[in-house]
């Protein structure tokens, strides 16, 4: 296909996203600091941006309050039409539904995009690399993405981007042995084969950082002559943000400065990465939610690298003006939450 610029198109088209609505926020401004939940802080940086008008669309007869600066639309996500006109007018839909939200949910609402015309979605795509062919077949959870993408293609009105930001890290390292290994309470680490195999993830606000200066992107560019970074370079593929690469003795270490201890004060055990995945799965077909975390979270530590994209694929962080952060600082964050019960409350 020929390359597009702006310079090029009809009349009146105008080369940037100027209304975003959100999908998924529930609660999340009710609760200090709320854990695990992307939409807070992709809104939070869209409004710091303040280049679009964002719109939270939430359930009819729901009770979130939502932060001043956006628009709300109550709809039943049952009523095509209502759910289309409510969607009408907007550039781009964010959907960031939770893993336990109804699946058919998404489809209702990539149906209502593409009958309002909206030109843009982000899918709930936020975490591994899906396009990743073993993770995909893998990973369960990722499996069944693939036919959100699909479904956007072949209605074919509507554009997707994913957005692979890896596990969130302060939410993964307080989450739990079952995430990120780590057992901050309790002081104890399970270190996955030797410890050493480094991973992508993301803090939450990289992640809102990283939607909202996407959509901040021109369109396309200008002219020939353009080569700043657009939005179409990502139409129906993923972009890649992390804000750390690194593997478990790293975190180890950074946890070790923040809370001022040594390794021997701390339980450390290894788990072979197959062993632990396998297991995950066989807890997971007897019902148990902590096994698809274990299998899901391990396969990313497999010695393949597919859990480190930013190798295998390369990082769009400085065409979204991303910046460095502080691993220690996010330890800390990590550190709070699971001690304070900020994770008890998603579950963790």
């Amino acid at each position: 296909m020929a390359q597009e610029y702006a310079a090029t198109q009809p009349q009146g088209f105008k080369n940037y996203i100027e209304n975003v609505a959100i999908v998924g926020l529930h609660s999340m401004f009710t609760i200090p600091q709320a854990a695990g939940y992307s939409g807070k802080y992709i809104v939070e940086e869209l409004l710091r941006n303040g280049k679009q008008k964002v719109t939270a669309i939430t359930r009819e007869g729901g009770t979130s309050q939502m932060p001043a600066g956006i628009d709300v639309k109550k709809v039943n996500y049952d009523d095509h039409a209502a759910l289309t006109e409510a969607l009408r007018g907007q550039d781009a839909l964010i959907i960031t539904m939770g893993v336990r939200a109804p699946p058919e949910q998404q489809t209702k609402l990539i149906e209502a995009a593409a009958a309002a015309g909206v030109p843009w979605v982000l899918p709930n795509e936020f975490g591994n690399d899906n396009a990743n062919e073993s993770l995909r077949t893998d990973v369960m959870i990722n499996a069944v993405k693939t036919q959100y993408r699909e479904h956007i293609e072949k209605l074919g009105k509507s554009s997707w981007i994913g957005i692979a930001c890896g596990f969130w890290y302060e939410f993964s390292l307080g989450g739990g042995p079952d995430t990120y290994g780590f057992d901050l309470k309790n002081r104890s680490l399970v270190l996955f084969d030797d410890g050493t195999q480094a991973i992508s993830t993301s803090t939450l606000p990289q992640v809102g950082r990283g939607v909202a200066n996407l959509l901040g992107l021109k369109i396309l560019r200008d002219d020939e002559n353009d080569k700043s970074p657009c939005l179409s370079d990502f139409k129906n593929k993923f972009a890649y943000i992390a804000s750390f690469v690194v593997n478990q003795k790293e975190m180890l270490e950074s946890v070790l400065r923040v809370t001022k201890t040594e390794e021997k004060d701390w339980k450390i055990t290894h788990e072979p990465t197959k062993e632990r995945y396998e297991r995950g799965n066989e807890m997971f077909k007897a019902g148990s939610r902590e096994g698809m975390r274990i299998s899901m979270y391990t396969r990313n530590f497999y010695p393949d690298g597919s859990g480190n994209f930013a190798v295998t694929r390369g990082l769009d962080n400085d065409k979204f003006g991303l910046p460095k952060e502080d691993l220690d600082e996010y330890t800390t964050l990590a550190i709070q939450w699971a001690t304070d019960g900020t994770l008890a409350r998603y579950g963790q």
